[in-house]
């Protein structure tokens, strides 16, 4: 976590501007279940109208009471208004909770996909923990908003207004004085309402500041066991709770003042009323059955004031949540299209190009390359060698254009890389990255990632072609053996040949090892040059690496240094033309010339 991040200032309000998209975005969100939460709007006031209901006919029995009449139709009344309030009172919950949760469902497949095409720049500058809150602790907050401002503020303001207009029936005074205290205590809450908001926003992002303090510990735990870094680590997500605490308790305390006000309103109207009509039916002004009937919807009033208060205080919080969403789906991202088919067996391999290509991964930093050109013609392997920092990976990253150059162009097949599509681009490509990344999961789920359709023959080729065929043999499950968290049941060796047999599923017109054999053993990584030599006689293989055995076998060796392109040749040629690639043969790749 970042030290400085207490010292940070609070976020600002949510903007005027922000509240309105918030509300258009929730809107959307909402629009696919409009029928629905239609229809519980509709048993909402239902349920309203026969509570609404209930004084008058109280009225009625006690003006029958005093009269010594019958009561059996009175009684029946009230018995099935309470009936019908209760049920319908439940299907309308029940219909308005399942389509919450169906709002949140959408926003979080939305949100979900969003983040899946973000740019990898945006992902750098990015805490993946805060990211994954605004998929789950974000997204949850809509639940709430839908039910208690969408459909809360429309059902509860219906329903205040008719039970303002029924009160004005019983007696028109009583009802003065009762709006004159509502409207007092409203002016009082909406005072608090930006501190709401502004505690919201905070507390929101508190959270998100928590996820990525925690998920950075979680990811690199063993990092942080050999450093004996557990306390320190345990403290900085320690800070980063108490901060979510204490946003969150801030938040809470706003919107307890807000909830007891209107609690408190309602009370003093209750009193107000109950002197001011006893006063009335002192003087005869009115009779005890309509105090009464007006006290009962004293009562029935505070459920929608509280709600209409209740819809505009959580639709604060929903907004930060929304906000925060939005700030999501605003990073860069990749355009949306539908999955490219991967090769045909048996596809031309690709050519490639890089024309004075100069790139830097932010504004703030220096280039990583000055002015890159090469060719690579199809078909047959080449090698890039050059000292750490020289821009090599980044050559790779390029290609798959996890980045786009600030300068000079790439050409694939002829054509510039930037009118390639990007899934058809990516679908000719197989990449093994240097640190050979492997997902939670089954070993078959990590080996048919980048081929979901690829066919057991297959399977079964390539298994015996990375020489993981003896590694399936000895698991308890074979293929269907779970490798834990980021492959920790495999061994480095072991998940880098899992990363070249993804790779080679996919059928690759154009195949970019990084540093693919650095973890294997003499014996392992003499059969997968061999390998990758095949591989090389039927696509355009790339390699980027630190042993003489895999550089001295490629077809042309291109030397970087300092992000340039200071050589070209086969190792021969360069050994004696170019003293950097000298230097390398001779003490890096730890082994003496040809």
């Amino acid at each position: 976590m970042d030290p400085q991040h207490d010292n940070q200032p609070a976020p600002e309000p949510v903007t005027a501007a922000e509240q309105q998209s918030a509300w258009r975005q929730l809107l959307g969100y909402a629009h696919p279940y409009r029928w629905a939460l239609l229809a519980g709007a509709l048993l909402a006031l239902v349920t309203g109208a026969t509570g609404l209901a209930l004084p008058l006919v109280a009225r009625e029995l006690i003006d029958r009471l005093a009269h010594h009449r019958p009561i059996t139709t009175p009684l029946l009344a009230m018995t099935g208004l309470v009936l019908a309030n209760a049920g319908i009172g439940g299907v309308g919950s029940y219909l308005l909770r399942r389509t919450a949760e169906s709002v949140v469902l959408t926003a979080r497949r939305r949100l979900t996909s969003y983040l899946l095409r973000l740019r990898i720049a945006a992902v750098d500058r990015s805490e993946p923990g805060d990211l994954m809150a605004r998929v789950t602790s974000d997204t949850t907050l809509l639940r709430e908003v839908t039910t208690d401002t969408l459909v809360g503020l429309g059902t509860g303001g219906l329903t205040l207004i008719a039970t303002l207009v029924l009160m004005g029936v019983v007696d028109p005074v009583l009802l003065a004085v009762t709006v004159g205290v509502i409207a007092g205590a409203g002016t009082v809450i909406g005072v608090m309402m930006p501190r709401i908001n502004k505690a919201s926003r905070a507390a929101q992002d508190s959270v998100g500041a928590m996820g990525a303090a925690l998920e950075r510990v979680l990811g690199n735990l063993r990092t942080v066991k050999a450093s004996g870094a557990e306390h320190r680590e345990e403290q900085a997500v320690y800070d980063a709770a108490h901060e979510s605490w204490r946003q969150s308790v801030r938040s809470a305390k706003w919107s307890a003042l807000a909830g007891n006000m209107a609690g408190l309103s309602m009370q003093i109207a209750f009193l107000t009323v109950l002197a001011v009509g006893g006063a009335r039916v002192a003087t005869g002004a009115i009779d005890v059955a309509t105090l009464v009937a007006f006290l009962m919807y004293i009562f029935y009033l505070m459920s929608p004031v509280q709600q209409v208060i209740g819809a505009v205080t959580q639709y604060q919080t929903g907004a930060a949540a929304i906000a925060r969403i939005q700030q999501a789906q605003a990073l860069p991202a990749e355009p949306e299209a539908r999955p490219a088919p991967l090769p045909a067996p048996g596809a031309e391999p690709a050519s490639l190009r890089f024309e004075d290509v100069r790139f830097r991964y932010a504004d703030d930093l220096p280039h990583v390359h000055h002015g890159v050109s090469f060719t690579v013609p199809a078909r047959g392997m080449t090698a890039f060698v050059g000292p750490s920092g020289a821009g090599k990976t980044t050559v790779f990253s390029l290609v798959e254009r996890f980045y786009d150059p600030t300068g000079g162009r790439i050409v694939l097949d002829g054509r510039d890389l930037a009118r390639w599509e990007i899934p058809a681009l990516r679908a000719a490509i197989g990449y093994v990255e240097q640190d050979a990344p492997v997902l939670s999961g089954t070993l078959r789920d990590n080996l048919l990632l980048g081929n979901p359709d690829a066919d057991s023959d297959d399977l079964r080729r390539v298994l015996k072609t990375t020489r993981l065929d003896d590694l399936v043999a000895r698991l308890p499950r074979g293929l269907d053996t779970l490798v834990g968290h980021r492959g920790t049941k495999l061994s480095g060796g072991e998940r880098q040949r899992v990363a070249i047999a993804r790779a080679l599923l996919r059928r690759p017109r154009l195949l970019l090892l990084d540093e693919a054999t650095s973890q294997l053993d003499a014996v392992n990584e003499a059969a997968l040059r061999d390998t990758i030599a095949d591989v090389a006689r039927t696509t355009t293989v790339l390699v980027v690496a630190h042993r003489l055995s895999t550089v001295t076998m490629a077809d042309r060796i291109v030397v970087m240094d300092a992000g340039k392109v200071r050589a070209v040749g086969t190792h021969r040629e360069l050994v004696t033309a170019d003293p950097l690639y000298a230097e390398l043969a001779a003490t890096q790749f730890l082994a003496t010339t040809d």
